[in-house]
């Protein structure tokens, strides 16, 4: 199959943002944290070690104290990435071998069943249950689900536009393109949201924005 140039750059900016956000936070950490800097030790390697369990204890943090909004958002960015990757991996190893652990191919009166198909009960039932409970602190948990079944049915979303099975085709490729772009695209919306949050906390506290808008309500 022909893999066009474009297919490349959407792969390397959906990976690029998430490397680039946790390079930039471990550097972070790194600068501000208890770990030493590499040019005050002779062991380096302990040191970053050490910086690394303070970005994941940043992280942990981070989650914990941050609005409904953001976690499910970052819940929506991972279940989505880690659905994809696994979706794809599972049906080439079902194409090679006939199966993916418990997984394979099915049919029901003849008909294949693509994995479109749960992809869209899932986030439909997902998506109908955080618009009907308006509860912020449960759409973070549904966001998994969402996330999981927006991957199932974008990594057929060639077949649903070409009305074909197109799957390992070369049109096929459209698929992975469109995955891609949305990892991507959710990438940067975290990455965006997560700045836009940090300016707010200093631009407004420096106005007393918060506390004219607290005092008045």
């Amino acid at each position: 199959m022909r893999r066009p140039t474009g297919t490349y750059g959407l792969a390397a900016a959906a990976v690029g943002l998430t490397a680039t956000a946790v390079a930039l936070e471990y550097a972070h950490v790194w600068r501000r944290g208890r770990a030493p800097l590499p040019a005050e030790t002779e062991h380096v390697l302990g040191a970053g070690a050490e910086a690394a369990r303070e970005t994941v204890e940043v992280a942990v943090t981070g989650y914990k104290l941050a609005s409904p909004r953001e976690n499910a958002l970052l819940n929506l960015l991972i279940s989505y990435s880690t659905a994809a990757l696994l979706v794809r991996a599972s049906t080439y190893s079902i194409r090679a071998r006939g199966t993916f652990g418990p997984f394979r191919d099915r049919t029901v009166g003849g008909r294949h069943i693509h994995h479109f198909l749960p992809g869209i009960v899932l986030a439909f039932l997902s998506g109908g249950a955080s618009i009907v409970s308006r509860n912020e602190e449960l759409d973070k948990l549904l966001a998994i689900p969402f996330g999981v079944g927006a991957a199932l049915t974008l990594d057929e979303a060639a077949l649903l536009i070409e009305l074909e099975d197109v799957y390992w085709s070369e049109e096929g490729i459209l698929s992975v393109q469109v995955t891609l772009g949305t990892a991507a695209g959710l990438g940067a919306l975290a990455l965006t949201l997560r700045a836009m949050r940090r300016g707010e906390a200093v631009a407004l506290a420096e106005d007393g924005g918060v506390e004219q808008r607290a005092a008045a309500t």
